[in-house]
């Protein structure tokens, strides 16, 4: 019989299996839903689903770049602790799915669990099957590829994957022409973290709202009326420079600005180049890291005996 959507989703809610798994067993067991919950526990992955709602914060980000430079990707896998993160089973898993980003154009991550991994079926298989064996859950998060036409990519990782930045040129140089100003770039970015990359990229909304908190500021500060918004104005320029990556003062030669390190680059290598693309990725941002309070669970565990 043919397994629908419907069901899939139902099963994956049910068990927290991957998408695939769950069609696969439906359609091994004739879309039989109790028979497929048996099916995904005897295969190993209802152990792996059980480990899916625990929170996955720690991790690694991996950058990859084609070796001219004309495209890159980054990615973020992520596990429950710091341990997993440097397993080497782990660290060579996150290579092979930035490896699998790089080759192949897919933009939503369940689109990106279907892609076939090596000779072993799926990403999300190979993946399910590392959860059971490793024993944590782990989560592949969000990946991007960039491939613009005219733009030479370059990075930076930091802290053994701490942190991911790809920084990406439109010029005619090289990719070796521009991979130290890449890395440098891309250093600022990984210590600065700015929100846009020039003025021109800022967001309306954004200055708006900077605009409302330090006209507020400005007036409980008691400053005269008329001189609110010349204050104002004069605060917003400050921040635009602290947000806006080629305004920055460049972090290894604190005489240059950003801009003025990659014009001194381009006049030595006699060749345009303009930042255009910066992307930065950070194990565990936003994600609500669950505290545990011991104390209050054995309370519980207490109470309920």
């Amino acid at each position: 019989m043919a397994v629908t959507a419907q069901q899939v989703k139902d099963l994956r809610e049910m068990t927290g299996a991957g998408m695939m798994d769950c069609k696969n067993v439906l359609v091994e067991t004739d879309g039989d839903m109790d028979k497929a919950v048996e099916l995904l526990r005897e295969k190993g992955l209802a152990k792996a689903a059980k480990k899916a709602g625990r929170v996955a914060a720690q991790g690694i980000v991996k950058v990859n770049f084609a070796p001219d430079g004309k495209s890159a990707s980054i990615i973020e896998v992520n596990s429950e602790t710091d341990f997993v993160a440097k397993n080497e089973e782990f660290i060579e898993f996150v290579n092979n799915l930035a490896d699998i980003v790089l080759e192949k154009d897919v933009k939503e991550v369940d689109d990106f669990l279907a892609l076939p991994y090596a000779n072993e079926g799926t990403v999300q298989d190979v993946l399910s099957t590392k959860i059971a064996k490793i024993g944590e859950n782990m989560n592949i998060r969000r990946f991007v590829r960039l491939a613009e036409p005219g733009c030479v990519y370059a990075g930076y990782t930091h802290g053994g994957g701490l942190i991911g930045v790809i920084i990406g040129f439109k010029t005619d140089a090289s990719a070796d022409e521009v991979e130290v100003l890449g890395k440098d770039i891309a250093m600022q970015v990984a210590s600065m973290n700015p929100k846009f990359i020039d003025e021109s990229a800022v967001d309306p909304e954004y200055i708006e709202s900077e605009k409302k908190i330090m006209t507020q500021l400005v007036i409980n500060e008691g400053k005269a009326p008329d001189m609110v918004e010349k204050i104002v104005n004069g605060k917003i320029k400050k921040e635009i420079k602290e947000v806006c990556l080629i305004e920055q003062k460049f972090v290894k030669d604190n005489e240059l600005t950003v801009k003025q390190y990659v014009d001194k680059v381009s006049k030595e290598i006699g060749k345009s180049i303009e930042v255009v693309t910066m992307v930065r990725f950070e194990v565990g941002e936003g994600i609500e890291k669950k505290e545990e309070n011991f104390a209050e669970e054995v309370a519980k565990q207490m109470a309920g005996n």
